[in-house]
Formats: structure tokens, sequence, C-alpha cells
């Protein structure tokens, strides 16, 4: 007898339906073709024990299981479920009175029956929908995940005993319900770190209110304890709240890899923060099954690197193009992924091995040669791609003594979101760029047109503190966001003024 199922294998953030055709003959033997991986092949030892303690059996005749289509590699041991529900249909064990061909069965089972989760729940779901299934039996920790999907009948289970009997029109299981809208607006709750914590710094805190109002990437160069850290983290609490697509973009990536909250919707802006230990596929993405990287994980988010000049020089340089395209692009033989990858970069270094600046006062001070190697460690290509270079500077006892609190995240915040929506509505009609940061060498000179005054400030500056030539356009995009902020149409001088303070590692003679 045959019968027919369907599953979904991920393949980047986007799913593909695959059908198992299960047919039980005369003969012995167990075969199983359509390209699966070693996951899969001992698929048939967990779905014997699964069904011997939960009183049913392997037919003990000739089982011939195809996975279609037969040219697309299977992974994982998400089939199982799929795998003993054809075969419980194929032997004629259970009769089922729901449609096959309109139902999508996932899941890993453990040896005494039950459900195990799987990953990329939602992004099968999404795929099911598209498809036109009716519904989707899933383990019940990833049913709410699934439920995100409107117009789809997403069952939980927990055990096999439990799909046997929705399967047959019996049991309990019922319909996993999630109202997307009212969850996503329930889970933006307060974030763990603010502003107001910390003392001192006026002049940074004004710096980060920049970058989180363009978008930009920028990097903070300081001695230890100076706060580099510190205020990384509290970056997220000033960034303009998740869209509820942003979000769920951001939900099918983490889905990928297994890691998605209780809620099954990511509603905060994401903040990794990887060991200088990590390895270029791990960061970009890749591997022999390609999973998604910290860079992708940080999509809509931040990805900060602590001590830059620690990561390996090859690791850096492969972020090069994907903070260009906002996009990564993972390769093989058989097949091309995308992962969307459009972050805020933060970075912190130390000016010096040591780890502070030549200011001939510092212990353990480091001579300019060593400074130069150890800033070399990262490539200009790189800078190019940071708009801000900012100076931390330890904070006086005064401040770190003061009981008063500073400025609340959500105040900054507020002027965040003004200043992104001036430029949502200036940049409407450009593809794809929706804030400063996305702005290209043309966006620059249609939306950055200097008045001569400003011009000539811009120029005497360059001249004066010998700016390199690359510092033009970002110090251009620097000074339009500072101009939003300030809620001004035109960039003015003291625009453009403050803009340069924020290209420390553009000048000539800044090791001095």
């Amino acid at each position: 007898m045959l019968s027919r199922v369907f599953a979904s294998a991920v393949l980047g953030v986007e799913a593909r339906t695959i059908g198992i055709e299960v047919n039980v003959d005369i003969g012995i033997g167990y075969h199983l073709v359509g390209l699966p991986d070693n996951a899969i092949k001992e698929s048939n030892y967990r779905i014997a024990a699964a069904l011997q303690n939960n009183g049913y059996k392997i037919p003990g005749k000739k089982i011939t299981i195809n996975l279609f289509p037969a040219d697309l590699r299977k992974e994982g041991s998400a089939y199982d479920l799929t795998l003993a529900t054809g075969i419980l249909v194929a032997s004629g064990q259970i009769q089922p009175v729901l449609s096959l061909d309109s139902y999508m069965i996932m899941g890993e089972l453990s040896l005494d029956g039950s459900v195990q989760p799987i990953k990329g729940a939602l992004p099968i779901a999404l795929n099911a929908r598209k498809m036109g299934f009716t519904g989707f039996i899933l383990p019940r920790a990833n049913a709410q995940e699934a439920a995100i999907v409107e117009g789809l009948h997403v069952y939980g289970v927990n055990n096999l005993e439990e799909v046997v009997g929705l399967m047959q029109g019996k049991g309990s299981v019922q319909r996993e319900v999630v109202d997307l809208e009212k969850t996503f607006y329930e889970e933006q709750k307060e974030h763990d770190f603010d502003f107001s914590e910390v003392r001192g710094q006026e002049t940074i805190k004004r710096c980060m209110e920049v970058a989180a109002a363009g978008g930009h990437n920028i990097i903070l160069i300081g001695p230890p304890g100076s706060g580099k850290t510190m205020l990384a983290r509290r970056l997220p609490s000033i960034l303009p709240p998740m869209t509820l697509s942003e979000a769920l973009e951001t939900t099918k990536i983490h889905s990928v890899v297994g890691k998605i909250s209780s809620s099954g919707v990511i509603t905060q802006r994401p903040f990794r923060s990887p060991h200088h230990t990590i390895s270029d596929v791990a960061l970009v993405g890749g591997g022999s099954y390609p999973q998604p990287g910290e860079i992708s994980l940080s999509h809509n988010g931040v990805l900060f690197l602590d001590e830059l000049p620690e990561f390996k020089r090859g690791v850096l340089e492969v972020m090069r193009q994907p903070l260009e395209d906002r996009e990564v692009t993972i390769s093989r033989a058989r097949f091309t992924v995308s992962y969307p990858c459009s972050f805020m970069l933060v970075a912190s270094m130390n000016p010096s091995p040591a780890g502070y600046f030549i200011d001939g006062d510092s212990k353990g001070m480091n001579s300019p040669n060593e400074v130069r190697r150890y800033l070399g460690k990262i490539s200009g290509p790189l800078l190019d791609r940071i708009d801000l270079h900012v100076e931390v500077t330890p904070v006086p006892f005064e401040k770190l003594a003061e009981t008063r609190k500073g400025e609340e995240s959500a105040v900054i915040r507020k002027r965040v979101v003004a200043a992104r929506a001036l430029q949502t509505q200036r940049l409407k009609k450009e593809q794809g760029v929706h804030y400063n940061a996305q702005m290209n060498t043309r966006h620059i000179r249609k939306y950055c047109s200097l008045s001569p005054e400003s011009q000539r400030l811009l120029k005497s500056a360059m001249d004066r503190l010998n700016l390199s030539a690359r510092a033009y356009d970002r110090i251009l995009k620097v000074s339009r966001t500072i101009a939003d902020l300030a809620h001004s149409d035109t960039i003015q001088g003291d625009h453009i003024a403050e803009a340069i303070q924020y290209r420390s590692l553009d000048r000539e003679g800044w090791l001095a």
C-alpha cells in the first residue's frame, strides 16, 4: 500500500516543500532514497522503537521510502514524525480521517514516542500557507512560533499517540491560536539597560544618539574601564522599536537556528556580542549545511565586537561586503543561500596594546610604532565602512560620585524616532534605503548638499586636520543625521563641525 505525507526543508531562511512516499509491499527490507543525510538514515531505529513502545510496529515487509524532489539533499531528524505517520498509514495500522495531502507533519521522535522540538518552524509554516496546506502538525514546543502565521491550522503535539488521535479525529489536541499583534505589543517590555545609569560621558552619549538616529556604524576607542562596553549594551534601548514586519523577518532567522523565545516572536532588537576567537564561518554563516552567522542573527539589531584588533584579520575582512550589501550569500557546489544582515556595527578597542593613549603619563605606555602595528590589524577598507570614530576617556571621580541620574533612554529614543521619521519621508522614493547610513554616493550628492559657507568650513577642516578623502562622504552622512536631530532641512556649519569631531582615526597625527 502507498501513502504520501508532506514536510519541509529549510534553505537559508526560506522553506521548500518535501514530499515523502511510503510503499509497503511483499518482501523484506527498509529502503530510504532521495538524498537523505545520516540523521535521516538512522531514523528507522528511532521510529521502530517509538512505534513498538506505543502499541504499533514496523511491518515485516519491504518498505520503500522516497523523499522528493530526489535531487535536493534532506538533513536533520525533523522528518521522524513524518516518516512514522507515512509507515502507519501505508501499513494500514491507522485509517486517517484528515486528508494527508492538506497537512504538513514534522517532528523528531524519542524512543518512547515523545516529540522533540525542531528548527525553522516559522519559515516552514509560512511555506505551508504559501503552498496551500490547511494545517501543520508539529511539536508542542514550536506551536506558538508556527501559530503566528495567519490562515494555517497549527496543532502542537507532545507524543506519537496524540498525532495518531488527531489523524483519526480523536483525542484532545486543540488548534494553537495566537493573536500576533497582541502578542507583539505585549512583549515589547522595558530594556534591561538604560542610559540613565551612565555617569558622565555626555559627549559619548550624544554620539551614540547620532549613531542610532542614522543607523551609523561606530567604533569606540578608549582605555580599559572607560565605559565602552557599558555604552554599547545600552544602544538597543534608544533604537526605534521594531515594526511587526521587522520582528517577523528577525524571528525567521532565529527560528532557523532554533533560538526562539516562548512567545514565538522576537520583539526586541537583537544584541549580539561574539568572542574575539570566533571563526569567519561562525561570524558570517556557512558550514557544510549552511547556517546563519552572528551578522545575520544581528539583523535589525546591533553587532558588538569588543576588542576589535584581537579578532583575526581574516574574520574581520569577510564582513566588508555584507556591511555594504546588507546581505550575505553562501555558495556551495549544489546550492546557494542568502541571509539578510542589516545591522549596526558597534566596535570597541583600546588605543594601544597596553590599553592607554600616548599622553606621557600612562604606565606601560607603548611606542608609536607598537601602536601603529596594533591599529594596523584593522584594515582601511573596514574602517571606511565605520562612520563614527570616537575617543572615550575615563570618567572622573566627581562624575562617578554623582547621585543624579542621567537622561533616560526613553527620552533619547523619542528624538531618535523623530529623526528616523524625517529620513524615511525624505528617502521614500529610494528603493531599499530607509535611513542615512544606507545612502550611497548618489544619494549623498542629492540629499546632503551644502551651502557655500558650509562647503568652505568642511574644506578648511579637512585641510587643517589632514582628514582623509574617504572621510568626506562619511562626514556628510553624519552631518545629515545631526541636522535631522535638530529638525533642520539644511546642513548647517555647526552640524558639519560636530560630524568632523567624530572622525578621530582619520586625523593625521592622532597617535601623537
